[in-house]
């Protein structure tokens, strides 16, 4: 009875390893997504909407990934019980899913970085044209809010005295200069924004 409580034993804290990393996974993979997103700046919400985006990938890779996965794994190992076959798997696919969005951001930070340099061109762009050409914009230059279209392309609006009308203009990045036309109507970008698909 002894050695098979043992056994037992053994197998429970060989076995018992899934939720503990589930637990410190969700915590890095919350950190990871608020500092280095795999999209756009990371979750609408900060930490505690990106830990929650984590629990989530967390638990359907537990509930949907890991039995599939626990089941090939018996086939190659049949002395394994099911729970512990199940508890491996989870652990891998764990750490996998971490691993994956760790190179996801890595690979999307070059995308944010290349943005960053657009939107710094864009910002001298359209500051130089509103001096030469609209100077009663001057006073909104501070407050320019820009909305890319598409990779190159943004609609930048700057500010007037009226809310409602601003100057807005669209700004190719991708050519040097930078190509400034200006758009003929003066909605602002929160307009486009509240329709989607724009940032």
């Amino acid at each position: 009875m002894r050695r098979v409580d043992w056994t037992r034993l053994r197998w429970r804290l060989s076995g018992a390893w899934q939720w503990p990393v589930f637990v410190v996974l969700t915590v890095a993979e919350g950190i990871l997504l608020t500092r280095l997103p795999v999209w756009g700046d990371g979750p609408e919400g900060g930490f505690v909407a990106a830990l929650l985006l984590a629990a989530c990938l967390n638990l359907l890779v537990v509930a949907l990934l890991a039995p599939l996965l626990g089941f090939v794994l018996r086939r190659r190992r049949s002395d394994l019980p099911r729970s512990i076959a199940a508890d491996y798997a989870g652990s891998v696919l764990l750490v996998v899913l971490f691993l994956g969005l760790v190179v996801g951001g890595i690979a999307h930070r070059g995308a944010r970085q290349a943005d960053a340099r657009a939107r710094a061109r864009l910002v001298l762009a359209v500051d130089r044209f509103v001096h030469h050409r609209h100077p009663a914009y001057a006073g909104g230059l501070a407050q320019i809010d820009a909305l890319r279209v598409e990779t190159g392309l943004y609609r930048s609006c700057v500010p007037g005295p009226d809310p409602q009308r601003a100057l807005c203009l669209f700004v190719r990045t991708n050519r040097s200069p930078p190509a400034v036309t200006r758009d003929s109507d003066s909605a602002p970008n929160a307009v486009y924004r509240s329709r989607g698909g724009f940032r």
